[in-house]
């Protein structure tokens, strides 16, 4: 069963991509139910998702306002996210960052995020096809464009988090990447959300490395 629920067209261009779906043809909000993904030659099942449950379970985490900031900050040698509020820790949480495709440093903003999607590319023995990533994130800024296709995500397909597994997206367990996605901005309106003048999208700092201060906000360092 697929069930399609938007559909965003996006140019191919000849530059690398996180994921060669969505940069080649859509940024599509899919859920695929009764089917099997590939990871590195190797099936995978798919969890299923059921959407109704996500309206029953509709929830804004956190607080966000002018004293007391989102931001998202991922830290490359520690493979850890850091959820802050101001200079408050909101979550923290192990990750993995690009293997087959470096997770680029720099200072993003979400543009759009999606409940779920398909994600495909790679090749030979790296090749992945992977219906139903779950709490989808894209990010951007001026070097990195939106059809490059870096996002924070879900990932069902392993379980090593803290080392680098991805092709440039920031994996995390599923039921974290639940809780950031219900916690950033723009605020989750339908399946697929777009940022707006009104409600812009959360700051995502990827950084080499986070230098933590108690009481002042965190720094990326080179």
């Amino acid at each position: 069963m697929t069930l399609v629920l938007t559909y965003l067209s996006y140019q191919q261009r000849n530059i690398p991509c996180a994921n060669s779906i969505s940069c080649a043809n859509n940024l599509s909000a899919v859920v695929e139910n009764n089917t099997q993904g590939t990871f590195l030659g190797q099936q995978v099942d798919v969890p299923e998702i059921d959407l109704s449950l996500d309206q029953q379970n509709s929830v804004v985490l956190g607080v966000d306002d002018d004293l007391n900031p989102k931001h998202i900050y991922v830290d490359l040698s520690q493979q850890k996210l850091l959820a802050f509020e101001g200079t408050n820790l909101f979550f923290e949480t192990l990750v993995s960052t690009g293997k087959w495709g470096r997770t680029p440093p720099g200072e993003y903003r979400i543009w759009v995020k999606i409940r779920s999607t398909r994600m495909a590319g790679g090749s030979g023995n790296d090749a992945y096809d992977l219906p139903n990533v779950p709490y989808v994130m894209f990010f951007y800024n001026s070097q990195l464009s939106k059809d490059r296709g870096y996002s924070l995500h879900g990932a069902y397909w392993h379980n090593n988090f803290g080392h680098e597994m991805s092709h440039g997206c920031i994996n995390m367990r599923t039921i974290d990447a639940e809780v950031i996605y219900n916690w950033a901005s723009p605020t989750t309106k339908t399946t697929t959300t777009h940022e707006s003048k009104e409600d812009p999208g959360t700051l995502v700092s990827v950084c080499n490395q986070v230098q933590l201060t108690e009481g002042s906000s965190p720094v990326c360092l080179e």
